[in-house]
């Protein structure tokens, strides 16, 4: 008999600023009796939401139980950048160019239609506008080893058929008000997301269209029951026809992939809502994103009120952390990293304080696959994002209800292609040897 017990759960350091910055949430919905039903989804994130909506969208009388850990966007859904980008971002490259022109055509396919599905969730379940702006993002770069790198992309782009606009140290200026950049490369097709607000909505979607959607209701155990499942929680059992997992890196606490994963923890922080002095000494626009054109640099963002409130996001710094769980000191001290980060880009503001900082956990596999397949019968997975949460999490999600419902799709096809996660070298070898190359990639990179 197969039964499944969860070694750990989730452990977050930091609040989940986006969702802190939004309007109080209503109380938790959490499991709290015995429920059946024909598909239990475990986790309620990207994957998660995406699966009960896709399936619903299939078969609306199909009876979903989806069961959250924590509250609704204050997991890893709530601790991104809240970049949805539909070209290739390959974070093991040195240009985010992927695989050559036919794979990478084949991955802009899939994210437009990771994208596709989120806005029609928007349309569908009435989401503020602000909180999905297909704004479109900017590749900043700080140095001449940069601006090639964005000239190599722009050149890759170009190849598979692809717009993009070279920005020079002036219209940057124009842009973010910082004279840190000396050039960027803006494409058009990448959706600025409030994750917090988006997740949030999603899971009140659902819920009105009769989805059940539990929070603080952490599967404790998984084990086969006749032809099904039963999931325990702390306070309730649901049994159930067949199940997703939706966990990301969280597969492994089951059991599954033990030594393929790779968890990876990256760290962000937020200003204080910038008041009007501050706003006219920083100028530039209310709203942009900047990944860095080494992908191992600074992301920073802005936002404005109707996204919580006007500020600046920074995020940088990346951990190795088999175990799953950062540490406050390392916390304190990527918080101070971003200090120094910002007050390099805007230094006319630099004594603004941060208001929120925090770890997220990305899954990531050496081989950059995924885990969206039958674990085993009846049991699904829709997991390992390869640090492209928004997107590629929406993806597995729809590819694993496509999979439990019997529909074949373009999206579930792509995935079951995918080789198995190649397997890490042995601990501590993997942890020493990761970080040691995560923090001579950071130093490489420490002006982008």
């Amino acid at each position: 008999m197969i039964n499944l017990r969860a070694e750990r759960l989730p452990v977050h350091r930091g609040p989940a600023a986006w969702s802190a910055i939004l309007p109080d949430q209503a109380p938790p919905v959490r499991l709290d009796e015995d429920l059946a039903v024909d598909v239990a989804i475990v986790g309620g994130g990207f994957a998660g939401l995406s699966a009960a909506r896709r399936l619903h969208e299939i078969d609306a009388r199909t009876r979903i139980a989806v069961l959250e850990a924590g509250r609704l966007a204050e997991g890893a859904s709530g601790r991104n950048s809240g970049f949805m980008i539909d070209l290739p971002h390959d974070l093991s490259s040195e240009d985010y160019a992927g695989k050559g022109v036919a794979a990478d055509q084949k991955t802009i396919a899939l994210n437009r239609a990771a994208i596709a599905f989120a806005r029609s969730a928007v349309e569908e379940y009435g989401i503020d506008p602000a909180w999905f702006d297909p704004a479109g993002k900017i590749n900043g770069a700080a140095s001449t080893k940069a601006h090639e790198l964005n000239r190599s992309y722009a050149a890759h782009l170009g190849h598979l058929g692809e717009s993009s606009e070279m920005l020079d140290e002036k219209a940057m200026f124009a842009v973010t008000g910082s004279r840190h950049y000396l050039s960027g490369l803006y494409t058009p097709g990448t959706v600025m997301l409030q994750p917090a607000g988006y997740i949030r909505s999603v899971g009140a979607g659902l819920r009105k269209a009769g989805v059940h959607v539990f929070e603080e209701s952490p599967v404790m155990r998984i084990a086969r029951a006749g032809q099904g499942w039963e999931l325990a929680t702390q306070r309730g059992r649901v049994t159930a026809a067949k199940v997703i997992l939706a966990n990301n890196g969280h597969l492994e606490s089951f059991g599954f992939k033990r030594g393929r994963l790779m968890h990876i923890f990256l760290y962000a922080s937020m200003t204080v809502d910038l008041d009007r002095d501050t706003l006219s000494r920083l100028g530039g626009q209310p709203r942009w994103g900047i990944t860095p054109s080494d992908p191992m640099g600074t992301t920073m963002r802005r936002i404005d009120g109707p996204q919580g409130g006007n500020r600046i996001v920074t995020r940088s710094c990346a951990s190795f952390l088999p175990g799953m769980v950062p540490s406050e000191a390392a916390l304190a001290r990527t918080a101070r990293v971003h200090r120094r980060k910002f007050a390099d880009r805007f230094p006319s503001i630099a004594d603004v304080p941060m208001e929120f900082s925090w770890a997220g956990h990305l899954c990531l596999s050496r081989n950059g696959v995924a885990v969206m397949r039958e674990l085993e019968p009846g049991l699904f997975s829709a997991c390992c994002d390869n640090g492209l949460g928004t997107v590629r999490s929406t993806l597995t999600g729809i590819g694993a209800a496509d999979l439990v419902a019997g529909r074949a799709s373009d999206i579930s096809a792509h995935f079951l292609s995918e080789d198995e996660p190649t397997k890490l070298a042995p601990s501590p070898f993997a942890e020493i040897g990761a970080n040691i190359y995560l923090k001579w990639r950071e130093w490489q990179a420490r002006r982008e």
